[in-house]
């Protein structure tokens, strides 16, 4: 399955593995690990819960993947985003990419990743010293973003 949405963390040597695996002309794999960060916007954070919507955040998903699939020539591209409370140093995301060369697989990691921050439908909140606070979207996330629309 090329999206997974799950509370439990994952083996990266391991998803990579079969990833990598299940196609004997990968040439390229790419990935990007998202971690939890202990200071957000200056203030340290003990730990961060991501919120979703089930099955809508599949299917965003799964369209941000197939997005990828249509734009670049990958064999296959893996999700996987962790929900419910986090802790710093944690894992969030897993995005894994193959593909016959390492262009392709690197420019379709960080598109699924630039979609993922600013078109899934997911909501952090974090608990800092000074009580919990919901993250804002960043400037920074619609700027990468945008750079796939030219």
């Amino acid at each position: 399955m090329p999206v997974r949405v799950q509370t439990a963390d994952f083996d990266l040597s391991t998803e990579v593995a079969q990833l990598r695996l299940s196609n004997p002309r990968v040439g390229a794999v790419v990935s990007f690990v998202g971690t939890v960060r202990d200071l957000n916007e200056g203030a340290a954070v003990s730990e961060m819960e991501l919120e979703h919507y089930p099955a809508m955040t599949e299917r965003a998903l799964e369209q941000i993947v197939a997005q990828a699939k249509a734009r670049w020539p990958i064999f296959d591209a893996l999700v996987i985003h962790r929900v419910g409370p986090l802790l710093p140093r944690e894992q969030i995301v897993l995005v894994a990419v193959t593909s016959p060369h390492r262009g392709e697989a690197f420019a379709a990691c960080e598109f699924i990743m630039d979609y993922l921050k600013t078109q899934a439908p997911f909501w952090k909140k974090e608990q800092t010293p000074q009580g919990e606070r919901w993250v804002d979207a960043r400037e920074s996330d619609d700027t990468a973003l945008a750079k796939w629309s030219q």
